[in-house]
């Protein structure tokens, strides 16, 4: 059984930062993949970046330059670090670990509310 537990959402004006974690029971690479969705109200759910166990990371456009994952071995821990917050960030941001031929695991959200 694999838990995910999201933290440090919150309400942040437009231009400032949070940094979001995602602490795991499991070692994190025991995971293919780990990885950062996030939902905004009447949407669906879309990637915003994702690790691998290798290293290779990848960012949704809407995101590329101001954000960055990374991730804390001896924490079991993953991280997105996001700068220059826009409204359109706004979302509940989940944490996802992924090990091939398998389904995935969530955490339970964060929410993140920036405001103009």
């Amino acid at each position: 059984q694999v838990q995910l537990v999201e933290s440090g959402g919150g309400l942040v004006q437009a231009g400032g930062s949070l940094r979001l974690s995602c602490a795991t029971s499991s070692n994190i690479f025991s995971f293919d993949t780990m990885a950062w969705y996030r939902q905004a109200p009447g949407k669906q759910r879309e990637l915003v970046a994702l690790i691998t166990r290798g290293g290779t990371t990848n960012y949704a456009d809407s995101v590329k330059g101001r954000s960055t994952i990374s991730r804390d071995s001896a924490k079991n821990t993953v991280f997105l670090q996001m700068n220059s917050l826009k409204p359109e960030d706004t979302a509940v941001y989940y944490c996802n670990a992924q090990r091939w031929t398998a389904e995935g695991y969530w955490g339970q959200g964060t929410q993140v509310t920036v405001s103009s």
